[in-house]
């Protein structure tokens, strides 16, 4: 009699097991997984760069907001101040912001300065890579004026922009952020100049007016190539 009941109880006990797992299955499956991250469908993608630096004192400014709001931007700077001040440049590049080149003197091209042109591009992009270990291959051309053959011979995509507040000529905040804000669209490209101490407060006040608006900031790469 003593052996039956085992039997029994051992049944009902495997019959609970059972169904305490399948419970347990349908339960996880159900239920999402806490701290899994959730991609937003619905975010619109812009891009914020800043060309003509770095400067001594305003990048890093506005490298540390940048930081605190977990944006990543595009730098477009010049052989001259790379050299002039590496320590920011490897800052930018250790904080995960795209580096591209921007002639070594912002040297505008023309019809008579092509292969001086072409010349500072190389120089500038050896100076980069001696501080970041990386080949640069987006430059922006000052004033928007490129020859396409460049884009063979030397391996670089040009990158201008769909936005500018006019930043470097003026002195007014609220001004500037509404240039920017009212005009933004998705994958829209802002073109700033991290020279100026107004530059640096607007461009913040850029980046949380269109956050709150669903933007979400990214390196001109990922809307080139996305």
């Amino acid at each position: 009699m003593n052996l039956k009941r085992r039997i029994i109880s051992c049944i009902i006990l495997f019959i609970f097991l059972a169904i305490m797992c399948l419970i347990g299955y349908f339960t996880q499956e159900s239920v999402p997984t806490m701290g899994k991250a959730v991609s937003n469908v619905d975010s619109k993608k812009i891009a914020l760069t800043f060309d003509d630096g770095p400067h001594p004192y305003y990048t890093e400014q506005l490298l540390k907001g940048l930081k605190e709001r977990n944006v990543k931007v595009t730098f477009f700077i010049t052989g001259q101040n790379v050299e002039a001040y590496p320590e920011i440049v490897r800052e930018i590049y250790e904080d995960g912001h795209l580096i591209g080149n921007h002639t070594y003197y912002h040297t505008q091209l023309t019809s008579q300065n092509e292969d001086a042109f072409k010349q500072e591009l190389i120089k500038t992009n050896e100076i980069i890579k001696k501080v970041t270990g990386e080949d640069t291959i987006y430059v922006r051309p000052p004033y928007g004026s490129w020859n396409k053959e460049f884009e063979k011979e030397l391996n670089m995509f040009p990158v201008l922009w769909t936005i500018d507040p006019l930043d470097w000529c003026s002195s007014n905040v609220s001004c500037i952020v509404r240039n920017v804000c009212s005009k933004a669209g998705e994958n829209d490209i802002i073109l700033m100049h991290d020279q100026y101490k107004t530059t640096v407060t607007a461009a913040l006040e850029v980046v949380d007016e269109l956050t709150k608006e669903g933007y979400e900031f990214v390196t001109v790469d990922e809307l080139m190539f996305d």
